[in-house]
Formats: C-alpha cells, structure tokens, sequence
C-alpha cells in the first residue's frame, strides 16, 4: 500500500493565493487538539473551518475529486463521504507554529471514521523556513513536497507532524475523506 501520494501543481499559485487571502480575512479558532483540548506542547496554530465561508465551494469540489482520483488509483479504501469541513490552517513563527507527532484518526463519532488526509501546501515554499509536513508509515520520515499548491494524500492512521516554524507563516488546508472502520 502507498504511503504517501503526492499531486504537484494540483491548484496553481494564483489559487493559493486566493484561498490564503480569504482564510487571512476570516476569523480563526485556536487549534485545539481531538476532545477539544488544547496543549500547546502539541499544537500550535490558527484555524479556519472553510465550509461556510462564501466564494470557497470550488476548492471542496476540487479536494473531493483530487481524493476519489487517488483513492481509486493508489489506496481503494472503502470511503463514503466527507464528513467535515475542509480546514485552514496558519503556523505562525511568532507563536513557534506546530503540530507534533499524531495521527488523524481519533475516538470521536467523525474522528474515528476518517480513513485519508489530503493537505494542500498553500504557501509558496520560500515565504517560510520550518514548518514541513512530515509523514511516518513506517521507520523512515518522508517530507511531503513543499511546492505552493501541491497535494499530499495519505492515510489518516499514518503518523505524521508539522515541524516548527521557524520564521514567516505557513498555510495548508486539510480535509478528511471517511468510510467504514478497517477491516
């Protein structure tokens, strides 16, 4: 089974920058952890939910699509539905932005029914230094591509970290793609 799949150029630079913009303009939630705790040890950042912001539809029907497609040609895992809204995220160096190592899938009636992540890459790679999505499947760590609009899908069991930022402000946006528990 692939670990890791990688989709460069799957939104172009002008529409990162549009979804950066609309997330920057939008009120944000500090990034709590699953059950609703809040450790900055573990996670630090600033969240949008982007469901409900108006002008974002096209980037849900792009995520949705770019999943079915990978699904289909690398995992075929039994997915259903998406079940939560797509996620913004901003790791600000100034706050040492990060999310340690954990996995996506958690005890909650959703949580525990997530079977893939995508994370789309929306910052340009030179706009921050630190900050790399790491993935674990196994004894080595892979560093998904730091290229602005690049997807990178992999299971939601897999562990995997955002490292600090160091300096400037990384964005991604995550959504979740569920279905039955493995068998």
């Amino acid at each position: 089974m692939l670990s890791l799949h990688a989709i460069p150029d799957a939104f172009s630079n002008s529409e990162c920058e549009r979804v950066i913009a609309t997330i920057s303009n939008s009120p944000t939630d500090e990034a709590l952890l699953v059950g609703s705790n809040k450790n900055h040890n573990l996670r630090k950042a600033e969240l949008v939910w982007t469901d409900n912001l108006a002008g974002m539809e096209w980037v849900m029907e792009r995520l949705i699509e770019l999943v079915r497609r990978a699904n289909r040609d690398q995992f075929g895992f039994d997915l259903r539905e998406f079940a939560e809204s797509p996620q913004g995220a901003i790791y600000k160096s100034s706050e040492s932005g990060h999310f340690a190592w954990h996995s996506d899938i958690g005890g909650g009636p959703v949580s525990r029914k997530r079977k893939l992540t995508l994370v789309l890459q929306l910052s340009g790679s030179d706009t921050y230094e630190g900050g790399n999505l790491e993935i674990m499947p196994g004894a080595q760590i892979l560093t998904a591509n730091r290229t602005q609009g690049c997807v990178s899908i992999f299971p939601s069991f897999t562990l995997h970290q955002v490292s600090p930022v160091k300096s400037g402000t990384r964005y991604s946006m995550t959504v979740w793609a569920h279905g039955p528990a493995f068998r």
